[in-house]
């Protein structure tokens, strides 16, 4: 193990036990997708913020679960003064504030 390295799994043993399971949610992920598209209609906030979300996989350098949960939760620091919904949607939708 090499210093900084907090696994204690090597890089090869990590892709051995867990490449096939995370292939698999990839491959649910563009199945959900295809379905979607399928289907047609107006385009929904969350499956925007899923599809813009796509970009962390990209990155090659540590964080990447902190920024897609950074990117799916309200950046809003006031307060609502009544919920506008009784259960959580999972994204944020963005456009409400007029953001990208």
């Amino acid at each position: 193990m090499t210093e900084g390295n907090t696994s204690p799994l090597t890089s090869g043993q990590l892709v051995d036990e867990y490449f096939v399971e995370h292939r698999t949610k990839l491959l649910d992920v563009a199945a959900f997708l295809d379905r979607l598209d399928r289907a047609g209609g107006s385009p929904d906030f969350r499956v925007q913020s899923l599809r813009d979300a796509v970009r962390f996989l990209q990155e090659e350098q540590p964080g990447r679960v902190a920024r897609m949960l950074e990117h799916f939760s309200d950046p809003t620091a006031v307060p609502m003064e009544a919920l506008d919904q009784k259960g959580a949607f999972g994204a944020f939708d963005r456009a409400r504030l007029g953001r990208d």
